[in-house]
């Protein structure tokens, strides 16, 4: 990760952010996309019938791929130590069922705080947690769920996903196939045809221009609609401490996906000179529930967090259960395994860190306690 992070201190030490090539900004991409986790993977006992047991199986897994495409590689290795049965493969980590849909790397921020190495996981080919996990069955599973994250994005950055449901066979077979293998330019020539174009490094918030709409004139109206807006999709992961800690060695653990709010909630960018909205500022402006005199919600701008009908899985609303106001401290933001700079420009954090679905994934620690109550 040496090299992305020192990518990312350049632009840190910049109080505006360049201007930059093509070819130059993909530097932060490719060191992504050549982002893996270490893994060592056990098989569960109770699925080992041979003596000796079979050794753990070690793999280099993609950051921005999925656990179950694996297999191919897994299954060869336990595949004499397995009972009689069908395969269905799911992975656990410290007793916790990992969701399938989520980003390698993304489970391993959001879930090693203090980032284990290799990363030991557990993997199971019998016994599916159907009551815990949505049913996987495989690899198409995986490419569809892929595919309906890209069409969600496609929806919040153009508002609509035409180019996404309009494309070609051999168009798809391209583009996944380049996620599968791990092939950056033939992903970014396949995607550039869905016009889901990366955003301006001067994209900045303008409150003002949003927030005064209704007393435009008809001629103001016509030139604020000239001013390019970007709309970022992300899903954040968020998880709430109540004990501050210095190291995360001391970080309470993630035993239970209750305790992670998964939240899709668009940030809405403005083109402003003077201004640049920054990382801190994007964190603030998806959690109004910890932050609400930063927060700026345009009417009509609802959260699109996924339903339970829509998941087959409850989402935990993080103000479901907020009946005072609260106070937040932001412990940590990671994000592909780094943790940039508070005050970069989000913009470069965009560009160079979204996952290939065109999502931004954020892990985000608060620390968190009711305000004392006013007298």
């Amino acid at each position: 990760r040496r090299g992305l992070q020192q990518e990312l201190e350049v632009d840190q030490g910049l109080h505006r952010p360049r201007k930059r090539d093509l070819k130059e900004m993909s530097e932060a991409q490719k060191y992504v996309w050549k982002g893996a986790i270490p893994l060592q993977i056990h098989l569960h006992e109770s699925e080992v019938t041979t003596l000796p047991p079979p050794s753990p199986a070690l793999v280099l897994a993609p950051r921005i791929g999925y656990l179950p495409l694996l297999v191919s590689l897994l299954k060869p290795h336990f595949s004499t130590a397995l009972p009689p049965g069908v395969d269905t493969i799911w992975f656990e980590y410290n007793g916790l069922p990992l969701k399938w849909y989520i980003p390698t790397g993304v489970l391993f921020d959001l879930l090693c705080m203090e980032p284990e190495r290799p990363w030991n996981l557990t993997v199971h080919f019998r016994g599916y947690p159907s009551n815990l996990l949505l049913p996987c069955e495989g690899e198409d599973s995986v490419k569809w769920s892929f595919i309906n994250s890209l069409k969600e994005a496609a929806y919040v950055i153009n508002g609509n996903c035409k180019n996404v449901m309009n494309m070609s066979q051999p168009d798809q077979v391209e583009l996944w196939g380049s996620v599968l293998n791990g092939n950056l330019e033939s992903f970014r020539r396949v995607s550039s045809k869905l016009k889901l174009e990366t955003f301006d490094e001067q994209y900045t918030e303008n409150i003002d221009s949003v927030s005064t709409k209704s007393e435009q004139t008809t001629g103001d109206a016509e030139a604020a609609g000239q001013v390019k807006t970007s709309r970022i999709p992300v899903r954040l992961y968020l998880w709430t401490v109540n004990d501050d800690f210095d190291d995360f060695e001391d970080a309470p653990k993630i035993d239970n996906w209750d305790k992670v709010s998964y939240i899709n909630r668009p940030v809405e960018i403005h083109k402003e000179d003077s201004k640049y909205f920054s990382l801190i500022d994007a964190v603030k402006r998806l959690l109004p529930e910890y932050f609400p005199e930063s927060s700026f919600v345009n009417e009509g701008d609802a959260d699109i967090n996924r339903s339970e009908g829509e998941e087959g899985e409850s989402s935990h609303d993080p103000a479901s259960s907020c009946q005072t106001p609260e106070i937040a401290e932001i412990k940590c933001v990671r994000i592909q395994g780094i943790e940039p700079s508070s005050e970069i420009p989000f913009s470069w954090v965009v560009n160079n860190l979204m996952n290939p679905e065109y999502f931004l994934h954020m892990c985000v620690c608060l620390k968190v306690s009711e305000a004392s109550a006013v007298q």
